[in-house]
């Protein structure tokens, strides 16, 4: 298995421990279900269904796939991943993301990109737009010619001009993945991948870093681990014992002095 559905989460930054700082993007990759098995005898080509994230949404033919499957939850986004082999891969098995990716994996990342809207030619493709002398107030960001004269007489198809912007299958080759926890279940890729905050994406390992070109991710140590915390560990208010205050052959001063080093331990 080399494909995996994830979810795109947070694009920020990070520090390798060679010091270098890169874009880092944390992608959330939580377990992903075999819905269906396709093999060469019965569809004639081997490929494997899978499930990501949950929805309420189904319909009867996908029903009937999770009843084979054993699967209660319907999956947000099912797609089909092309394998060689399919006989170690069972039906309803989950697939996690540190049994797929390892820090040092190259990635190919397919998201879909943000929407824009309807956008003229100087934003969607990068026109120059008009001259702004000799007259031409009005022609700052206007596309030019379309045609081509007499002949051919129209426009060809395909012609770069005004229309929706952006929401498009984008692919974004050669990432690395420089950490995979196995705990929260997040890949972290250097680099940016497309799409908006919870977009769904799809990561295809294609190949690995040698071992002299790969840094792995810098972790910071939280300060919890090493300082204990003392504020936490102390439940109740110390007081000074009332056999000691009661006592007569304790002297008061001996008192007023155990309750100032009290005082001193509790606002320490």
């Amino acid at each position: 298995m080399n494909t995996l559905l994830g979810r795109k989460i947070n694009q920020s930054q990070g520090f390798l421990e060679n010091g270098n700082r890169i874009p880092v993007t944390a992608i959330l990759a939580s377990d992903n279900t075999v819905i269906a098995i396709k093999t060469l005898d019965r569809d004639k080509y081997s490929a494997v269904k899978i499930g990501f994230g949950m929805t309420k949404k189904s319909t009867k033919p996908l029903l009937g796939e999770l009843k084979l499957a054993n699967i209660t939850e319907t999956p947000q986004v099912i797609q089909e991943v092309r394998l060689e082999d399919v006989s170690s891969i069972e039906l309803g098995m989950s697939i996690k993301a540190h049994d797929v990716f390892k820090p040092g994996d190259i990635v190919d990342v397919i998201g879909t990109s943000k929407g824009k809207g309807f956008a003229g030619g100087v934003k969607r493709y990068g026109f120059a737009g008009g001259p702004k002398t000799h007259g031409q107030s009005d022609r700052h960001r206007a596309p030019g010619s379309i045609g081509s004269g007499t002949t051919p007489g129209r426009v060809y198809k395909g012609k770069r001009m005004a229309g929706n912007m952006g929401r498009e299958t984008v692919t974004i080759q050669n990432l690395s993945i420089v950490d995979v926890d196995p705990e929260t279940k997040i890949i972290y890729v250097k680099g940016l991948v497309p799409g908006i905050i919870n977009g769904i994406v799809r990561i295809t390992k294609v190949g690995e870093l040698k071992a002299k070109n790969f840094s792995p991710l810098f972790k910071i140590v939280s300060a919890d681990a090493i300082v204990p915390d003392v504020e936490n560990e102390v439940q109740e208010p110390v007081s000074v014992p009332e056999a000691l205050e009661s006592s007569p052959e304790t002297p008061e001063i001996v008192v007023e002095q155990v309750q100032d080093e009290l005082e001193e331990v509790k606002n320490a």
